[in-house]
């Protein structure tokens, strides 16, 4: 019960973050500079969404390969869930905030601008955050190369300020949001997609062959 607490009240820090940064020349949008706009080599939009979709995908195959019964599937599951809930909330917050992207302004406190600007905060930051933040907590004790997943989305966020597609801020609140929905799909005991099935169990693929 305390856990399952714990995750609005801190989806309302996040919340209350963003709305610090609406002030101009106050709040943490001090910290947003546009830079030179990069989309070569490793920054190319297509090598890093291929990089995650590629990681989703073998989420979802690993999850369905193991089932829910073994430490891996269950894991894997958990990470689904994870990238469902950092998704949904993203996207909530781009409808609240409106905030222009900085290839549409040097202003970075161009917040409730409505229309079609959803900058902050970052999903794709969110997303490559909540896809590794289940194994991290999971193995990351037991096997210290696990934190090298992080890389995935220091990567991400870092192309996407180099896109101009985001503003430091929206790639750091989508950090918050990843780990924030990673920390608690983890902290479930059963994963939200398993629970809703009707016995509660994903047998799989492996067990059935």
């Amino acid at each position: 019960m305390r856990r399952a607490r714990l995750l609005p009240i801190s989806a309302g820090l996040v919340m209350i973050l963003g709305l610090s940064a609406t002030g101009y020349a106050g709040g943490w949008s001090v910290i947003d500079r546009r830079i030179h706009k990069d989309e070569s080599g490793i920054w190319n939009p297509k090598a890093y969404r291929g990089l995650m979709v590629g990681l989703g995908a073998a989420d979802l195959g690993g999850a369905l390969w193991e089932g829910s019964e073994s430490r891996l599937g269950k894991t894997l599951w958990r990470t689904i869930d994870s990238e469902i809930l950092a998704a949904g909330s993203t996207t909530a917050m781009k409808y609240a905030f409106t905030r222009e992207r900085p290839a549409k302004t040097d202003n970075p406190n161009e917040w409730f601008a409505h229309g079609s600007n959803y900058g902050f905060p970052s999903g794709e930051a969110a997303i490559a955050a909540s896809l590794v933040t289940p194994l991290v907590l999971e193995y990351g004790s037991e096997y210290p190369s696990a934190y090298g997943l992080l890389l995935l989305p220091l990567y991400v966020g870092v192309a996407r300020v180099r896109n101009v597609a985001h503003w430091q801020t929206d790639v750091l609140a989508g950090w918050a949001v990843g780990a924030l929905s990673g920390w608690y799909a983890h902290h479930r005991e059963t994963p939200i997609l398993v629970q809703v099935l009707p016995h509660g169990v994903v047998v799989g693929l492996e067990t059935r062959f």
